[in-house]
């Protein structure tokens, strides 16, 4: 004898779904030729629009690989005259988002990195997350984190930390910058093929506050004499063809004599 077996609601249910769920895969988009396709971290939502620009932008004109990357906060965002002042160099790529920490540079590392494979990267992050409540050694754990990811997928790249700057608008957070440089600081020197570049120090006056000059009105966003500095004492680390493995562990860079009033570069516009 032969019956027909029920066909319940919820086997029903799940065959909708099933279906659905084929649809939709079958109506996105694929992924762009060169673009890192694993699964969204977790810091992608809050960052979607910045993202979404920069996979537009590399749409348009996918950047080659082989140059030099700056990645990281506002700070690094606002360079508007990036490419500009390294124009010696041959490629030279912006992927400041800002308002970042350093655990978000990690997290997005494969986005924001490792897809460009770049030659140099030149990293600044670390003064949101202390603003955010993580501590000094937090600051260190992620950029560990980041080197780790970025040479296990380009082992001959060099990476660059530029030290936390020392904004008039966090000043009470002095103390906990100077003890993240530190650690960075030491970290770096132990690190094959990297540098740690020391822009705290001369962005300090000679009572070891902030050179208010080199700020906008916010008191955190630097002026034209703040990025003017950042570009003579970054310079160096970036010379175009420098061989990996070159003797640049130091802790710190020599740096120009600090003026009184330093006098942004005409045009620059920031």
């Amino acid at each position: 004898m032969s019956f027909v077996r029920p066909f319940c609601a919820r086997c029903a249910a799940a065959l909708s779904l099933s279906v659905l769920a084929g649809m939709a895969a079958a109506a996105a988009p694929a992924a762009p030729a060169g673009l890192v396709q694993e699964a969204l971290p977790p810091a992608y939502a809050r960052w979607q629009s910045s993202l979404d620009a920069f996979a537009s932008a590399d749409r348009e004109r996918a950047p080659e690989p082989g140059g030099v990357l700056f990645v990281g906060s506002s700070t690094i965002r606002l360079w508007t005259d990036l490419r500009q002042d390294f124009r010696d160099l041959p490629v030279v790529i912006n992927r400041g988002f800002g308002g970042s920490t350093m655990a978000d540079c990690n997290g997005l590392v494969r986005r924001l990195v490792v897809q460009y494979r770049p030659r140099h990267v030149v990293v600044y992050a670390g003064d949101n997350d202390l603003a955010e409540g993580r501590s000094p050694a937090q600051v260190l754990e992620s950029f560990r984190a980041f080197v780790g990811a970025v040479r296990t997928a380009l082992p001959d790249t060099r990476i660059s930390y530029v030290s936390i700057k020392p904004s008039p608008l966090r000043s009470a957070l002095l103390p906990q910058v100077r003890e993240a440089n530190a650690l960075l600081a030491a970290y770096v020197r132990g690190v094959p093929d990297s540098d740690y570049i020391d822009i705290f120090t001369p962005m300090l006056d000679a009572d070891g506050q902030p050179r208010a000059e080199l700020y906008g009105p916010d008191r955190l966003h630097m002026n034209a004499a703040g990025y003017d500095l950042w570009q003579a004492v970054i310079a160096p680390h970036l010379k175009a063809g420098r061989p990996a493995g070159a003797a640049m562990q130091q802790a710190s860079t020599a740096v120009p004599a600090p003026t009184a009033t330093p006098v942004a570069q005409a045009g620059r516009g920031r």
